[in-house]
């Protein structure tokens, strides 16, 4: 049986201190003085002697696991596993891991996440706040967790946060849909709280106002907490009365996908009958006849800020400086308008 490789071992090889690769494995080397070339050195050593250094004993050591939670809403829902893909990759470029779970926009699951997170003695969080979560990430900056929101924030909360501009896409949307000629566009969205999906409203809102065509009963607020088949009942139902509608935009992908069911059960067509776009992209959207023109927002980039940004938190602690970033979505245009 192979002898087990230690850190004398490595330092020995090396011509170093056991010290010096102390430091130079656990990400200290530069902060300790230590030379570019022995950093090298003993990583070229370490690899050479096929050493990896035990997680856990670091952990216990470093107080630090390497790891990051994320908690998103839904990960079934395409927007967030393309979301925590790009997290996973560059964490592991990062050398660290991901613990990824889903609240189903429950409030008490969230809790207990974070709860069985801080247990797992993570290093930060990047996380999807549910409506009511803002009390749970206050304890966390106050325990001094570095913490990045994803896709949506507080208002009154100074969190770090990645967000999509909302009103800005909505408006995108709206325009495009004035100026290809439609006059009467209703608007299909979760009737949440959450700011991400109050933002996407205002924008729809600000862009009919404009051109004195709103009309507050073109909007349909649906619970979020309702299954598919209550969901497509609903979006029948609406669009069987409000009879004069033209175009549709649709808050959020899953709503479209059960909008596109409502629309096959009422035997109405895309784009002849009515013209529809959707905030989030979805596999089925590129494949669906006819393709489906979406707001789509920059996923790898989203996900690579939130994750240098936890990082920058997680290195500088205290010192560092609070960021909130607003990224500009972009017009896919398909054929269904």
């Amino acid at each position: 049986m192979s002898k087990k490789i230690t850190i004398k071992d490595i330092a020995k090889a090396a011509n170093v201190s056991v010290t010096t690769v102390s430091f130079v494995l656990n990400d200290k080397g530069e902060k300790m003085g230590i030379s570019k070339e022995v950093i090298k050195k003993v990583f070229k050593v370490t690899e050479e002697m096929k050493f990896r250094l035990n997680m856990i004993a670091s952990s216990l050591r470093t107080g630090k696991t390497r790891s990051i939670g994320l908690i998103v809403e839904d990960i079934s829902n395409q927007f967030f596993s393309d979301l925590a893909r790009v997290i996973e990759r560059e964490a592991i470029d990062l050398n660290y891991r991901v613990f990824y779970c889903s609240t189903g926009g429950n409030d008490e699951r969230a809790v207990e996440l974070v709860n069985s997170l801080l247990q797992a003695n993570v290093d930060g969080f990047i996380i999807t706040p549910t409506k009511n979560m803002k009390a749970t990430i206050d304890r966390l900056m106050e325990l001094q967790c570095p913490v990045v929101l994803l896709d949506r924030y507080f208002e009154e909360q100074n969190v770090s946060h990645v967000v999509l501009d909302n009103f800005e896409g909505a408006k995108t949307a709206t325009n495009y849909l004035l100026e290809k000629g439609f006059k009467k566009i209703a608007f299909v969205t979760n009737s949440s709280e959450l700011i991400q999906m109050d933002l996407r409203k205002q924008g729809y809102i600000s862009a009919l106002k404009e051109v004195n065509l709103y009309d507050e009963s073109k909007i349909l607020d649906i619970e979020y907490h309702i299954s598919e088949d209550e969901r497509i009942e609903k979006i029948s139902d609406f669009l069987n009365n409000t009879t004069e509608i033209d175009a549709v935009l649709f808050g959020a992908n899953y709503l479209l996908l059960a909008g596109l069911q409502s629309f096959r059960k009422l035997g109405l067509k895309i784009p002849t009958d009515k013209a529809v776009i959707s905030f989030d992209d979805h596999d089925s959207f590129r494949l669906h006849s006819p393709s489906i023109t979406v707001l789509s927002q920059p996923i790898e980039e989203m996900g690579k800020k939130t994750v240098r940004l936890l990082m920058k938190h997680m290195n500088e602690g205290n010192n560092s400086e609070i960021e909130k970033e607003k990224k500009k979505g972009s017009l896919t245009i398909r054929e269904s308008v």
